[in-house]
């Protein structure tokens, strides 16, 4: 019997090729949109799921406010982990990370190479994260200073060889020191929240050990079975009591940390399970750009919308077909074929149609994963299509899909009277119409949403393009890690600005991008701090005397620093934040003071200007309080260029640096690459949902354009007699447009609050945002109302030039 419906199902395919090959498109177009989704979603929710002991590993979070700056970070002070597993019998281990140096040069034959992947960690670490070993011992190969642990990757680089236990290598660490390998690892899985290949000793880190109050760790915990860590975490406020507010006391005369709060101050830590760090965790100092549960929520139901706007494609299609196999099924039942026998036959070309959408959705998406891998910035394979969690599910979504698809025309089709078919009484939109235009009217409201939410996540883009940021962008050339050039930095420094086309230049470790260094104290405007008034957590950059002029900022009062001002070493230039947190009217000639290790000795600077607030931080931050203070830095040279000759200049200033130091690597890049760089996460995810909107879109056409068939067939006799009796072309067109035209209506009604609630959402992230504005939703009407008067009119044109005879013949 399952013979007879598989050979009658394919006879029906075959027999209407061209409806089968609209079905099956739009299906396998929908099915395979669905499973690239999914496969984003999966390789999202799988992150450090690696870890044996996932499920018992923490790491620390810090929430400060401090003087109006508030601090969000993954950062502890070094001795936390330490206290908290002597203190708390719940704590089996931790360990701490460290690379607040970011590189590190590396050197290999005569030439140095500029490693990010690097990391300072405890011994411990490989006790708490399953990093295997290839050779060697993790165990205790981090134990004694100058050893390092490194990946497969990175010994196949280094040495040729994975067998690399016992050579050394060669860094720019303390006058060239020399790190013995003591284990090569697997390298770190792609769906880790970090991506380290060297792991240094803790051992060789130069640090101002046993501070409570300087946060620069990251810290994890590895909690003993059955430890509740939200129960846990109440053990933070007895750990603040005990080891951080008598180093607070040092600065603030206060009593207890209640004083502490009441002046308007904060300091909280909280735990943040392993396996959510990617996607809940988006605070400064991260290791790597973190993802976003909101984008996994907004593509699970992009995914959904689209895989039902398929599978009602797939009903509204097979309804238009259906008058065609009216008398079919009038006949079948005449001959004694039960309805339960008709429902399974519909089901299974219903199956049979999805099952070969499947495949050939599966080879679409095999064919489209590497272009989708560099939109969505993801390494995903093929074989992660036949992974454990997306494998059942192609099995069972032939079934499912063509159940879902292919039930209501099997139960609208299975049910006709066979008397009424064969004498052409059977009226097929009467009972099924309200239905359909549910079905197309969740299509379109699906499609509008979707228009809505890319022009305002364009919009949003384009203002953080555009806005003025404080700061000029455009054509400065950043030289990283021009520190390795050491004595001849400042000579090369001047070559390059001796150069044609070659304004201005600085050197400086600070650049109000994500990708620098940053540095936090706490400064008051007294010697000794007020508890009514404990002053601010702020910013200290050291820069030199063009870094201003280089960058383009503004100076709203005072002056810059200037070599004919010998008292410049104690000045301080503040942002208009800061100016405003210590709420003089005019902070020109003001003092303020830098709480250091001696509070009976603070460090005074003179306040000799002010630069308007530029965004130093991404814009889903506020500008915090910045303070410039003249020092060397020798992090980034940076030079305000000629945008006529760019390219020659850039090999110009290779060139000059090739001759200067010969053994260190050349890196540049621009300033407004490294400002869009900070927001290649929003940039991946508008590309991600224009692209599935604009497909969404095209297979809601295909299911509209399924239904104007239908009720082009259904009206045939109805229109030959308007053209009998004088009707012209543009009536019946707009005869047949208008229902479909309402039903668009009635989507943007439904879709224009929805889509404002959650842009609205989505917009929050954003300390600088834009304001939705009435057109956006009138142009995602206006997208949607045209969309679907040119698919429905190619139908209603064919049936109004018809030639009435043969209209009036075909019933």
């Amino acid at each position: 019997m399952l013979k007879n419906y598989l050979t009658v199902a394919w006879r029906n395919l075959r027999k209407s090729k061209v409806f089968s090959i609209i079905n099956i498109t739009g299906l396998a177009a929908g099915l395979a949109c669905f499973l690239l989704i999914a496969l984003f979603v999966l390789d999202e929710l799988s992150y450090d799921k690696y870890n044996d002991k996932a499920g018992r590993i923490y790491r620390i979070n810090a929430q400060l406010r401090f003087g109006g700056s508030d601090l969000n970070f993954p950062l502890t002070a070094d001795p936390m982990g330490q206290v908290l597993k002597k203190d708390y019998p719940q704590v089996e281990d931790y360990v701490r990370m460290y690379n607040s140096n970011g590189s590190k040069l590396i050197k290999k034959e005569n030439q140095y190479i500029n490693e990010y992947n690097v990391v300072h960690v405890d011994s411990t670490f490989f006790r708490i994260f399953s990093l295997p070993a290839i050779e060697g011992d993790t165990k205790n190969g981090l134990n004694a200073p100058n050893t390092v642990v490194i990946t497969e990757s990175m010994a196949n680089k280094y040495f040729g060889t994975v067998h690399a236990v016992g050579k050394t290598l060669e860094t720019n660490d303390n006058d060239k020191t020399l790190y013995k390998v003591t284990a090569v690892i697997k390298d770190v899985p792609r769906n880790s929240h970090f991506k380290f290949d060297f792991f240094f000793s803790m051992k060789n880190v130069d640090y101002n050990w046993n501070q409570f109050t300087s946060h620069n760790f990251h810290t994890y915990l590895l909690l003993k079975p059955g430890t509740d860590y939200k129960v846990f975490e109440k053990n933070f406020d007895q750990y603040i009591d005990k080891y951080v507010l008598p180093e607070i006391q040092q600065f603030v005369h206060i009593k207890s940390m209640t004083d502490f709060k009441k002046a308007g101050n904060k300091m909280e830590y909280s735990l943040i399970p392993l396996k959510q760090i990617h996607l809940y965790s988006d605070r400064q100092f991260e290791f790597l750009p973190a993802g976003s549960i909101q984008y996994v929520y907004i593509f699970s139901a992009v995914a959904l919308f689209i895989l039902l706007i398929a599978c009602i494609n797939f009903m509204n299609l097979t309804t238009a077909r259906s008058a065609g196999r009216a008398k079919e099924v009038g006949i079948r039942k005449v001959l004694g074929t039960e309805r339960k026998e008709l429902i399974i036959q519909f089901l299974t070309e219903s199956i049979l149609m999805v099952f070969i959408s499947t495949i050939i959705a599966i080879a679409i998406a095999y064919m489209v994963l590497p272009l989708f891998n560099s939109v969505a910035g993801k390494e995903m394979t093929i074989q992660s299509l036949f992974s454990p969690v997306i494998l059942p599910l192609l099995v069972i979504l032939p079934f499912v899909v063509g159940l879902l698809a292919g039930s209501y025309p099997a139960f609208f089709l299975s049910a006709f009277r066979p008397i009424e078919v064969l004498k052409g009484k059977i009226k097929l939109g009467t009972r099924s119409g309200g239905l359909r235009s549910v079905l197309v009217t969740f299509q379109f409201f699906s499609s509008i949403a979707l228009i809505i939410g890319t022009i305002v996540i364009y919009q949003q883009l384009h203002y953080i393009q555009t806005r003025n940021i404080g700061f000029n962008k455009d054509q400065v050339l950043i030289v990283d890690d021009a520190y390795s050039l050491d004595n001849n930095l400042t000579p090369f420094k001047l070559d390059v600005l001796k150069m044609s086309g070659v304004k201005s230049a600085t050197l400086s470790s600070y650049l109000p991008v994500s990708s620098s260094s940053r540095s936090d104290n706490v400064f008051s405007k007294r010697p000794v701090m007020d508890p009514k008034d404990p002053g601010l957590d702020m910013q200290n950059w050291r820069i030199d005397y063009d870094y201003i002029s280089t960058l383009g900022m503004q100076m709203t009062k005072g002056r810059n620093f200037s070599k004919a001002y010998g008292s410049d070493s104690t000045a301080v230039i503040i942002n208009e934040t800061t100016a405003q947190l210590l709420g003089y009217p005019d902070p020109i000639g003001q003092k303020l003071y830098q709480l250091g290790q001696d509070p009976k000795h603070p460090t005074e600077y003179n306040i000799i200007g002010v630069v308007k607030n530029f965004n130093f931080e991404s814009l889903k931050q506020n500008v915090g309080p910045l303070g410039m203070f003249l020092r060397r830095s020798t992090g980034f040279a940076c030079f305000k260029v000629n945008s006529a000759n760019t390219e020659d200049i850039v090999k110009q200033v290779e060139n000059k640096w090739k001759a200067i130091a010969p053994g260190m690597p050349f890196k540049y890049r621009f300033l407004d690459d490294a400002f869009n760089e900070m927001y290649k996460a929003e940039q991946r995810i508008g590309k991600i949902v224009l692209i599935f909107s604009v497909l969404a879109i095209l297979i809601a056409c295909l299911g509209l354009f399924g239904l104007s068939t239908f009720i082009a067939e259904q009206r045939t006799k109805e229109i030959g007699i308007r053209k009998v009796l004088g009707a012209n072309v543009s009536t019946i067109v707009k005869l047949l447009s208008k229902d479909f035209m309402i039903l668009v209506a009635i989507a943007f009604v439904v879709a224009a609050p929805v889509a404002w609630w959650g842009m609205s959402r989505w917009l929050t992230d954003f300390a600088y945002r834009i304001n939705i504005q009435w057109w956006v939703f009138a142009l995602a009407a206006g997208i949607a109302l045209g969309i679907a008067l040119a698919t429905t009119s190619f139908q209603a044109i064919r049936a109004a030039i018809m030639n009435p005879v043969k209209s009036l013949r075909t019933e």
